[in-house]
Formats: C-alpha cells, sequence, structure tokens
C-alpha cells in the first residue's frame, strides 16, 4: 500500500536538504535549515538560503554549494523540481498533483484542518484584559480583549494546553476611589450637598450604582456628615492628596460598613466586566483576585523567599528588590514605610503562583503603557529562582476611536469614554473583534467606525465573510450534497487562478503555526484577506458551474475547501462565518 503523502510539506522539504546537506557538507549538520515563502509565485513554492549559509564553512561559492545540494536530493514524489536563483538561493516546486490535495485535505480535516502539534501540549496561561474593575470596558480594553481572546485561541488549535485567566485588581486605591464614589453619589441622594471631587470616578455608571445601594440599603450608609467635612478632607494637600484623605475618612465614618460599599461596588463593575465580554465572545477559565494573594499570605510569602535569597534591602524605612540588577531603570518598593505592601509586590506573588500552579508558559498581555514594567517582573521571577524566558509579554496599544473623522476622547475617571457595550451595538461584534487585530498588537490602531459598518469591499471584515457567503450560495445554486466533494478528483484544477488558491489553502496550516510562534493573530487575519481576495478573483473571472461535470465538481470542491479555511480562520479570531449576506 502507498504511504499517504505528508500533510506538512515544509517538514518534508526541510528533511530532504538536511539528507542533502548531510551528503554534501557533513561537517555543516548542525546549521539549522529555513524553508520560507517567496515573496514571488514565479520563485516556487519555498525557497531556502542553505547554500548563502554554508558559504564561510566550505569556503565555496553558494551557488557553487547549491548546486550540490540540489544535486544530492533524494527523490521524493511531493518535489516538481529545484532551481539555483540568484546569488545561491533554492527554489522548490511541488508536484501539482499533491498541491491539488489541499483541496482533500481541507475538507477531510473540516474544522481541525490547520491545527498544528507546536504546542506539544504544553500548559500555557494566558492572563489578559484584567482592566481595574473601576468602570464599564472602554474601547481602548476591548483590544486586548480581542488580541488576547485570539491569541488564546491560536495556541490552542497549535497545539498547546490553555489556560484563559483575568487578574482582579480588587485590593488597590483604585478600588478605595470607585467605592468612595460611589458613597458620596449615595449621600446626594441621602440629601447631603457635597462638591463632588474632580479627580473621583465621574461617570453615569457611578450614580447608577448609588441609586442600586440606596434602592438596596436605605439609609443605612448615611452618616453625620456635612458637605463641609468632605471638602476638608478633599483639601488636605493636593488633589491626590485630598482623595486618600477622603478615603480615610470615609473608612472611618462607616466602620465595617466600608467592606460592604467597597464590595458592591466592585460586584458590581465586575459582574459588568462578565456579561460585557462573554457578549463579545472572550470567555475566561479562571478570573484570579488581587485580595486573595494577600489574604492567603503569599504576597508575605512571596517577599519573605525574595529577601532569604538576598536580592531586598531595606531603606528608608522600605524594603527594596534590586530591580537595577536585572535590566529597570530603579529599584523598587515592595513594602513600604508603612507597612502596606505595593502593587509590584502582588505582583510577583501572582507570578510565583502561576508557575507553581505548573504552567510551562505565562503570557501576560498588558498595554503599550507598561512596557517599562517588564524587566522588573521578568527580574522578580528569577529572583525567585525561575526561568524569566517563561515568561512572555505581549504588549497592545489602546485603540483609538474616531468617528467622522475625529476622536472620541476616552478617561474611566473622567467618565468621558466610549464603553465595549456601545461599540458592538454600533458596528457588531465580528467588525469589532476583526478590527482589533488587524494591525500589529503594539502598533497604533486607529478604529474607524464609518469602515466598520460599511458594505463595502473596503470594510475588511465584510470582504471575508462575503467570501464565504459567496461559496454557500454558490453550493446553493449547485444543489448537490457538499459532503461528496471530499472526494471529487481535483485533478483538472490547472489554471493560474486556481494554483494560486490552491497554494494559499495549502499555506493556513503554516499561518496558523507562525501566528502561534510570534504571538501575532494579526497575521492570520492578513491571511483571510489574502485568501477572499483570491477567491473573489478567481470567481469574477471563472465560470465554476459548467456543463463538464469532472470539472465542475472540482470547481465545487476547491470553493468549498476555501469556504472551510475561512470558517477555521474566521473562528480563531473569534468573527462568525455567515452563509448569506
Amino acid at each position: 500500500m502507498t504511504p499517504a503523502p505528508p500533510a506538512d510539506a515544509r517538514a518534508h522539504l526541510a528533511e530532504l536538504l538536511a539528507q542533502a546537506l548531510r551528503a554534501v557538507a557533513p561537517e555543516g549538520a548542525g546549521i539549522a535549515i529555513v524553508i520560507e515563502r517567496p515573496r514571488h509565485a514565479g520563485h516556487g513554492d519555498y525557497a531556502c538560503n542553505l547554500a548563502l549559509q554554508l558559504a564561510k564553512l566550505l569556503q565555496r561559492t553558494p551557488r557553487d554549494i547549491a548546486g550540490s545540494l540540489v544535486a544530492a536530493l533524494p527523490a521524493s514524489p511531493l518535489l516538481e523540481k529545484a532551481e539555483i536563483a540568484g546569488a545561491g538561493f533554492i527554489n522548490l516546486y511541488l508536484e501539482r498533483s499533491y498541491k491539488q490535495q489541499a483541496v482533500h485535505r481541507a475538507l477531510a480535516a473540516g474544522a481541525a484542518y490547520g491545527a498544528c502539534a507546536l504546542g506539544q501540549k504544553k500548559r500555557v496561561q494566558v492572563e489578559f484584559v484584567s482592566a481595574n474593575p473601576t468602570g464599564p470596558l472602554h474601547v481602548g480594553h476591548g483590544r486586548g480583549a480581542a488580541f488576547g481572546a485570539s491569541l488564546a485561541n491560536v495556541l490552542a488549535a497549535a497545539g498547546f494546553d490553555v489556560n484563559r485567566e483575568y487578574y482582579v485588581n480588587d485590593a488597590g486605591r483604585q478600588m478605595d476611589i470607585l467605592a468612595v464614589s460611589t458613597w458620596l453619589r449615595y449621600l446626594e441622594l441621602c440629601g447631603i450637598a457635597i462638591a463632588f471631587p474632580g479627580n473621583a470616578y465621574q461617570g453615569d455608571y457611578v450614580r447608577d450604582m448609588a441609586r442600586a445601594l440606596h434602592g438596596g440599603h436605605g439609609a443605612r450608609f448615611k452618616r453625620d456628615i456635612t458637605g463641609g467635612t468632605i471638602a476638608a478632607w478633599l483639601s488636605a494637600g493636593d488633589e491626590e492628596a485630598g482623595l486618600d484623605a477622603l478615603i480615610a475618612g470615609a473608612k472611618s465614618a462607616l466602620g465595617a460598613d466600608y467592606g460592604i460599599v467597597h464590595g458592591f461596588a466592585l460586584s458590581e463593575q465586575l459582574a459588568d466586566c462578565r456579561d460585557d465580554l462573554a457578549e463579545f465572545g472572550v470567555a475566561f477559565d479562571r478570573w484570579f483576585s488581587e485580595q486573595s494573594l494577600f489574604d492567603s499570605g503569599r504576597v508575605e510569602r512571596a517577599v519573605r523567599m525574595l529577601e532569604e535569597k538576598g536580592h531586598l534591602y531595606a531603606e528608608g524605612g522600605a524594603l527594596w528588590f534590586r530591580s537595577e540588577a536585572y535590566g529597570d531603570e530603579k529599584n523598587r518598593v515592595v513594602r513600604r514605610e508603612n507597612g502596606q505592601y505595593t502593587y509590584f509586590a502582588s505582583d510577583i506573588a501572582y507570578h510565583l503562583d502561576k508557575f507553581e500552579r505548573g504552567f510551562d508558559l505565562a503570557i501576560d498581555v498588558w498595554g503599550a503603557d507598561h512596557h517599562g514594567y517588564i524587566a522588573r517582573v521578568k527580574g522578580a521571577v528569577a529572583a525567585l529562582g525561575l526561568d524569566p524566558q517563561r515568561l512572555n509579554v505581549a504588549l497592545v496599544q489602546f485603540a483609538a476611536l474616531y468617528r467622522k473623522g475625529e476622536r472620541v476622547p476616552m478617561s474611566t475617571r473622567a467618565g468621558e469614554f466610549v464603553t465595549l457595550r456601545e461599540l458592538r451595538r454600533e458596528v457588531g461584534n465580528d467588525a469589532a473583534r476583526f478590527f482589533y487585530v488587524l494591525r500589529k498588537s503594539d502598533q497604533h490602531l486607529d478604529f474607524d467606525l464609518d469602515l466598520a459598518v460599511s458594505r463595502s469591499n473596503e470594510n475588511p471584515v465584510y470582504y471575508v465573510q462575503y467570501a464565504h457567503a459567496r461559496v454557500c450560495s454558490l453550493l446553493e445554486q449547485w444543489g448537490g450534497d457538499a459532503a461528496t466533494l471530499e472526494t471529487a478528483d481535483v485533478a483538472p484544477l490547472v489554471s493560474a487562478q486556481e494554483s494560486r488558491l490552491l497554494a494559499r489553502l495549502m499555506e493556513y496550516p503554516e499561518a496558523v503555526e507562525n501566528a502561534a510562534r510570534d504571538l501575532a493573530p494579526h497575521t492570520l487575519a492578513f491571511y483571510l484577506r489574502e485568501l477572499a481576495a483570491d477567491f473573489h478573483s478567481y470567481y469574477n473571472a471563472t465560470r465554476i458551474l459548467v456543463e463538464e461535470a469532472a470539472l465542475q465538481r472540482a470547481r465545487l470542491a476547491l470553493a468549498a475547501a476555501v469556504r472551510r479555511v475561512l470558517a477555521n480562520g474566521l473562528a480563531l479570531l473569534g468573527v462568525s462565518a455567515p452563509e448569506k449576506m
């Protein structure tokens, strides 16, 4: 029985070249063999620069070495020919029959087409969004959500065991500000006139929470406090110092009830965040509480571990981590002079906890403004005796939203922002998810609302989805059983446009693998646009429902394979694949 041809052509070609290398230059056997797609289709299906890498070692010209390697290539049913080009590149051409089988591979694998074993079942945690639960998610947070969810999907398709996590910052000053902001609005409902501080949270959602608090508890949290008392607290130093004095005053006045107000504000905003993300198609395996790190003693334990290893020192009554030794611009406080642990201390404990839970890799998705934070966190991981290479940080620039050419301001405290929910209602989940991943995550993104809602070829998500819907319409017009196309004879697919589509179908598993390796789901969005463009061009130039039965079935099978790949790729990006548009 003839063995089935390998599904991974690139790996097969790399092995052929490895055999040729052992025959021509065994002393260079350790050189990595890189097989890439050439920029121009006329330069073959793949290209390799191995001869250029060997030139210095062998003291021969690259073209001469390339000739020897090509001559030593073992015979293969996949390889039609190998040619030498330029300074010594080896261009590799696959047999047409093998490329045609991409149709069968895509249809037979179905939803699993594109999956690979890159991850080897390694456990990877992807922590993303993790926005302070101090207000509704805005369009800036949406990009981190779309990127993180798409990345997690891509990693799962590439063979990783993925865990999705949201880190809830429920232990810091921002939550205190939200709790006090809610309480002040509540006091207004109780008839106390207040000059509301400008650096507290201003949004209407704060008033909504105050009304809910008042409706559920009546006057329970009203205290014998005047607007003048609150103004006195706020006048203690500069604006931020005044806000801290207000927080301290509220805690003193409310006593044990402060925890109820704080917990109410937290639960309200966290519930809103959960619902918003769920509606956006973003799900998490775990919502991890920062406060739990303090309650369980894990922050204290992590700091003690660093101290015992000699990575901390005392100065000015505070405890400092020697982060300069790990490339940070200065050393960092982990415990203040008042005995309170810093946010950095809880972050150290959190990352220690990640690896103690058994994850092989941890991927943190942070806003680009946290770039300077990377060195100190990786330094702390290393200081704890862990491999910092197991922590990978992906930076995401916040998206700027434009409506009618004008930028929309976003500030959570000021209450001037467009929420993710509002964006989704205006443009839809699909456009939001696709637009967010159209550019590399650490690059600036201008989100054009007018384009996102347009039904034109200039709208990239519409363009890709329309290609899927076009195939569905074509198959409906045909009226046959699409499942039978899996065994269609694809030998008639010989035109230049058909060859281009076949090559594109073959690229899909590589596109998934590369997106996973580079933590770059935007490359998958690029791939889908190119596949859609190739299909639209083919559809417009080629009659598919021809009279000749064999040719018709071959072309229908090709279209069905395109539909399958479009659906698979869109699913990884969290975008639907409509059958009608």
